[in-house]
């Protein structure tokens, strides 16, 4: 995750070179996993730019566009949002982890998995907040959530009827998701 990269920024520097390379000249979208709070996302995005000036100064191809997004998977980030909106060019809302973090639930052990519920009116008054925030901020388009929440027919619909336009999800669920749209 992040903390690695930042606690080990040669780590993250190699990765941006290469992801550069691979970029040849076009468009490139870099996500970045479990930001808890906007100054980790704010070193991070420094480390790239960086990076992108080091293969121009050398003469390397550069990608046409870099986007850099935040996931937000960690509640500490929710209190941010408005500022990691403002600063990332996208954001995807990993439901799976965001969710264990907000009830302290595993969804996969059975003694407490009950306690996660993607359909709570904490997390629909969550994701109403987030809609909100991108609304505020003119950038709904550019938020996505992606997890299991996002690949069950009835959390999606949930998450198209609070605004979001856009889910990622496996191949195997867009069949029944698409059918229920």
């Amino acid at each position: 995750a992040i903390r690695i990269s930042l606690d080990r920024p040669a780590l993250l520097r190699y990765q941006v070179r290469a992801l550069i390379a691979a970029a040849e000249g076009r468009h490139l979208r870099i996500l970045l996993p479990m930001i808890s709070e906007v100054a980790e996302f704010e070193q991070a995005r420094g480390l790239i730019d960086r990076e992108i000036d080091r293969a121009a100064r050398k003469g390397e191809p550069i990608p046409q566009h870099v986007d850099v997004g935040s996931m937000i998977e960690v509640p500490s980030l929710l209190f941010e949002i408005d500022q990691i909106i403002a600063l990332a060019d996208f954001i995807s809302v990993g439901s799976n982890d965001l969710l264990q973090f907000i009830f302290a639930a595993d969804r996969s052990n059975p003694a407490v998995s009950r306690r996660y519920d993607a359909l709570s009116p904490a997390v629909l008054n969550l994701v109403r907040q987030l809609v909100s925030a991108a609304e505020r901020a003119g950038c709904l388009s550019e938020i996505s959530v992606c997890g299991e929440m996002a690949g069950k027919p009835l959390e999606a619909m949930a998450l198209i009827g609070l605004g979001l336009t856009t889910l990622s999800m496996q191949a195997t669920s867009i069949g029944p998701v698409k059918m229920l749209v």
